[in-house]
């Protein structure tokens, strides 16, 4: 097999076995048998196990199969590609910053949200689509965007997921979270169902975004090989 279907089959599988795992009966059902920690364990391992040889894969073969688009000489679409880039690594990192009863370790508290939960109350998510999208406009060979293809997929899986779990495990009150709050980034400010504030400019996450930003610049030839987002 080629280079882009290896990136596939791994992309497929990585995907799939999340799903499976993470479901409502087979993680109840791994917990019943095994306990919590256990059953985060195997869950690990299993990413693992496929993440890794999906990396892997990729690294040996950027660039590969046909070319679906060529965007990176485009000024305004790689302005955009940039702009992406620095809003992924500002959620990031606001998420790891501002309390959220969405987070995957939170296990309670208020359902009033603030900051960057006003944009959307999954940030860290949106982050993974951000980057999967920027780097996708970059780089349009076929393995490439099915490999950053991947994080935009398992953004918007992991927030409905994450979403679903929260309401088993929390009711009401997350239910009220959920309603008043947006998974689609800005839809509830639009919708009226929060309204910004001068004190929810999220100061900090922009400023360690951008630092993160320049260090990623500087650092990913050495790391990754080649030029940010490519």
């Amino acid at each position: 097999m080629g280079a882009t279907v290896w990136i596939a089959l791994w992309a497929v599988l990585f995907l799939a076995s999340h799903l499976i795992i993470s479901s409502s009966a087979v993680r109840f059902r791994l917990i019943s048998a095994v306990g919590e920690q256990p059953y985060r364990g195997i869950y690990s391992l299993i990413a693992f196990a496929t993440l890794g040889p999906l990396i892997y894969e990729f690294a040996r073969n950027k660039h590969a199969g046909p070319l679906l688009w060529a965007l990176r000489a485009a000024p305004p679409i790689r302005g955009l590609a940039w702009l992406l880039m620095l809003t992924a690594l500002i959620l990031f990192v606001g998420s790891f910053i501002t309390p959220n009863p969405g987070g995957m370790a939170a296990s309670g508290g208020g359902n009033e949200a603030r900051g960057l939960l006003k944009i959307t109350r999954h940030p860290s998510f949106v982050g993974f689509c951000l980057f999967g999208i920027a780097h996708m406009l970059m780089n349009g060979r076929a393995g490439d965007v099915i490999f950053f293809g991947m994080f935009p997929a398992l953004g918007i899986i992991g927030g409905m997921h994450q979403d679903r779990r929260k309401i088993r495990a929390l009711g009401d009150r997350y239910r009220e979270f959920v309603a008043k709050t947006s998974f689609v980034p800005f839809a509830a400010l639009i919708g009226g169902r929060v309204r910004w504030a001068g004190d929810d400019m999220p100061w900090t996450a922009i400023a360690l975004g951008i630092v993160l930003a320049v260090a990623i610049v500087a650092l990913h030839p050495i790391i990754f090989g080649g030029h940010p987002l490519g």
